[in-house]
């Protein structure tokens, strides 16, 4: 068998492997003399057909089939042993004239290459490290919340302002259907208006494009994936089940001790304090998050290099379930390409940075994330042995092991950007956070 590399750019070439007679034709005969015990051709005895018969009735496809297997094989060693870097997997060319009885069998394979290209962690950017910090306008909303979630009740017979609402978000073709209570305050003005004066049972619709001040609000409330937050732009309708005003809680010793556990909040000021410090750990890693976000995309737009997009359209085209159209694959390829490029730059900064995950990384990634899931749910203290317990089933999961290790590696990642990029710190609000994030 002779096998070949066809260049014909950077990123694109094809392999041609010639097979003759003797590449198969041991296999073949074993399989024909397989066979001829249970050939049955018309006119003769099971067990007795002539050999040539088998021949002619088997032999065109059990070489077919013999060829192929050769034919596999050789392709997936000679990518090896050449060391390809691929995009998607090798594409037979099509041949409508294809011989089987030639001599000679030639078939070809288009391929995708990886591309060469460097990166540079340190050039030049308008990169911007947010630092969050909680205004006293956040603490003392914050502080109202937590006094009605914990006050009294009042059921009211139409919303008014500061009416709670408890209902169902729905909207069927997105599959939203969720029920929640949420603070008529919650909503932007044009929204909050829809509802003044309105009774149980009633049904208003409202669009998601800018219900609320934080887009992310939208996963807590209509439970929308984290992906779709941005920019969603749809109606859904919400369906009044039961309206309440509230009787605020007093801000005592009891509260404290129920919200914090015993003694580690003795006044208001704690309290403020308090819910200081946890609010800016969440917009640190929410600033994070954006940093993060902010240097792909640099990263995406400085670093120039090719891509065999023409072979990825036609390779999209055969694989998964679902066989696409040529137009459906060009359309899946614009969705994708960003995050292809995006994967290979982040490949390449881990090369460069000698960035390894461990076992001992995901590990220990996963016990924190349990930690704080379980804080969440009121477990502030559980022992070693519950948190292990859960860690050992969460990382027997196959899926869950991509997913964490793939958070591991932009944990590892952001701070070597954080290192290498050298943004440019800058302290503001959340809501000024929000503007900067989503133009709001």
């Amino acid at each position: 068998m002779d096998i070949k590399r066809v260049a014909i750019d950077a990123v694109n070439e094809t392999i041609v492997m010639t097979v003759v007679h003797m590449d198969y034709k041991g296999q073949v005969a074993k399989r024909i003399n397989e066979k001829m015990p249970l050939a049955t051709v018309k006119g003769f005895r099971k067990g007795q057909v002539p050999k040539d018969l088998v021949e002619k009735q088997y032999g065109k496809a059990i070489k077919q089939e013999e060829v192929k297997k050769v034919v596999d094989l050789a392709l997936e060693r000679f990518v090896q042993s050449e060391r390809l870097n691929l995009l998607g997997t090798p594409l037979a060319k099509e041949n409508e004239n294809f011989d089987w009885d030639a001599e000679e069998l030639t078939f070809e394979y288009e391929i995708g290459l990886v591309p060469n290209f460097e990166i540079d962690l340190e050039a030049k950017n308008n990169i911007v490290k947010y630092i969050v910090t909680a205004d006293d306008k956040l603490i003392d909303g914050q502080v109202e919340r937590i006094q009605k979630q914990f006050g009294k009740a009042i059921p009211q017979d139409k919303v008014e302002a500061d009416s709670d609402l408890t209902g169902t978000f729905a909207n069927e073709e997105k599959g939203i259907n969720n029920t929640t209570t949420i603070s008529v305050s919650t909503f932007n003005k044009a929204a909050a208006d829809k509802f003044i004066g309105k009774k149980v049972g009633d049904v208003v619709t409202v669009s998601t494009k800018g219900l609320f001040a934080d887009d992310h609000q939208l996963m807590d409330y209509l439970k929308v994936a984290h992906d779709d937050v941005h920019g969603l732009d749809i109606e859904v309708n919400f369906t009044i089940e039961a309206i309440n005003g509230a009787e605020l809680a007093e801000l005592n010793q009891e509260l404290f001790d129920k919200l914090f556990g015993e003694g580690k909040v003795a006044s208001l000021e704690d309290l403020k304090a308090k819910i200081k410090e946890d609010a800016e750990a969440q917009f640190a890693q929410q600033a994070d998050q954006k940093l993060l976000l902010d240097v792909q995309d640099f990263l995406i737009e400085s670093t120039k290099f090719d891509l065999p997009a023409e072979f990825l359209k036609k390779w999209l085209q055969t694989v998964g379930e679902k066989k696409l159209s040529a137009e459906e694959a060009e359309v899946e390829y614009a969705r994708s390409e960003k995050g292809l490029r995006f994967q290979l730059i982040e490949g390449k900064a881990m090369a460069q940075s000698n960035i390894q995950i461990t076992f001992e990384d995901l590990k220990a990634f996963t016990t924190n994330a349990i930690k704080q899931q379980m804080a969440q749910f009121g477990q502030t203290n559980p022992t070693d042995e519950e948190v292990q317990g859960i860690v050992a089933r969460v990382l027997s999961n196959q899926e869950e092991v991509k997913r964490l290790s793939e958070q591991v590696v932009a944990e590892k990642l952001l701070e070597v950007f954080k290192e290498k990029a050298n943004p440019t710190t800058k302290e503001v609000t959340y809501d000024e956070f929000i503007a900067a994030s989503y133009g709001e």
